[in-house]
């Protein structure tokens, strides 16, 4: 049977998350739907469908229908796969797919993955054209999908703060191929503090070097690694050239080279904080896919991340913006061999057992079965 993956864009670099899943799936055929292609991950073309295919007319295509819900060739299209459902891929496309759900008569599920839960109305609303159809179909979707699924325990308890039905959420770890990030133990470990993902307010970069500062004055021999690309790039490359002493910064990397990284770095910093217009992490997988290359993580009491990070057992959580804390744990890692043998050993168990991607893809399977069933 042939499903819908369906995501306003088509597929940003850092959604690696869904193609991933997609084709994961082996009980059914997915497709990738969504209002257009953007630079970025490749998907296969002949399971790709999207709304604008370029020019001024397909501009125009999306804005009438991520407005009114028409979109007469594209509806054609998506109903010859005679799909079974729609899987929505964050709230925004959720609302985005209500009318092509009604269209075809089918279940419509929506998965809720961070900022989509988090971020406050006030700053959602004018922010884009997309939060602004959300906010407005949000009560809509709460009575016409037929299933939420979020990525973490957090973003279930946001859901029900805006009064989306309880009996419609069910929590889901999406996971991460387990497979793929294996340790190569014959590789000696640096002295090396390591960083993936955006450069962005939530990430909590500033916080982090600020605490690097604190932790070189104690061990000089220890480096910042950051990869990753964003809006506070520069802003971040100028707080370390004045604080520290030792620091890249790679920009975006494929992620053979963060592997490597991962297999090289004493520990993975990952120091999230809540936003100032409200926007969280749900659950991050790169702090998964660390504990599964065996790296020790050290972590923010943020979201959805004690789900993934075992306090005192996988890695250390400490309290957002708390830079003395946050040195402190690092500085553990890096200097307690026996301590870190404990976490990286513990952290490749955790990740194994709970958020292996196959074997949490076979459980979205059974979702999508019981849904079909009419049991969800």
């Amino acid at each position: 049977m042939n499903i819908v993956l369906f995501s306003s864009l088509l597929l940003p670099p850092s959604q690696t998350f869904i193609r991933a899943q997609g084709e994961e799936i082996q009980q059914f055929t997915p497709y990738y739907v969504g209002s257009r292609l953007v630079p970025g991950l490749d998907l296969p073309p002949e399971r790709t469908i999207v709304v604008n295919r370029g020019g001024k007319a397909g501009n125009a295509a999306e804005g009438l229908f991520k407005l009114s819900g028409v979109a007469p060739q594209f509806y054609q299209q998506v109903r010859q796969l005679n799909p079974g459902l729609i899987h929505a891929q964050f709230g925004l496309s959720g609302a985005l797919a209500l009318p092509l759900a009604r269209s075809l008569k089918v279940p419509l599920l929506v998965h809720f993955r961070g900022a989509d839960a988090t971020i406050k109305d006030e700053h959602a609303r004018y922010s884009s054209l997309n939060h602004w159809i959300y906010l407005r179909r949000r009560d809509t979707l709460k009575r016409e999908a037929r299933l939420f699924i979020t990525v973490s325990k957090f973003i279930k308890e946001k859901l029900l703060e805006q009064g989306f039905p309880p009996n419609k959420i069910i929590v889901h770890y999406s996971g991460i191929n387990t497979a793929a990030f294996t340790p190569d133990p014959t590789l000696p470990r640096e002295s090396t503090v390591l960083f993936v993902g955006r450069l962005m307010e939530k990430k909590g970069c500033e916080y982090l070097i600020q605490a690097m500062a604190k932790i070189q004055a104690e061990r000089p021999d220890v480096e910042l690694v950051m990869i990753g690309d964003g809006p506070l790039r520069s802003s971040l490359e100028a707080s370390a050239a004045k604080l520290l002493r030792r620091y890249q910064f790679l920009g975006v990397q494929p992620s053979s080279v963060v592997q490597q990284w991962m297999n090289r770095a004493r520990l993975l910093a990952a120091p999230s904080v809540t936003a100032s217009q409200g926007d969280s992490e749900g659950l991050p997988n790169v702090v998964l896919e660390a504990q599964a290359m065996g790296l020790p993580v050290v972590s923010t009491l943020h979201a959805g991340v004690p789900e993934g990070v075992i306090q005192g057992e996988t890695g250390f959580l400490a309290a957002e913006r708390n830079v003395e804390e946050l040195a402190n744990y690092c500085l553990r890692v890096l200097q307690d061999n026996e301590l870190w043998r404990f976490l990286s050993t513990n952290g490749q168990e955790h990740v194994r057992t709970h958020f292996d991607r196959p074997k949490q893809t076979r459980i979205l399977e059974g979702i999508y079965q019981a849904v079909l069933r009419g049991e969800m």
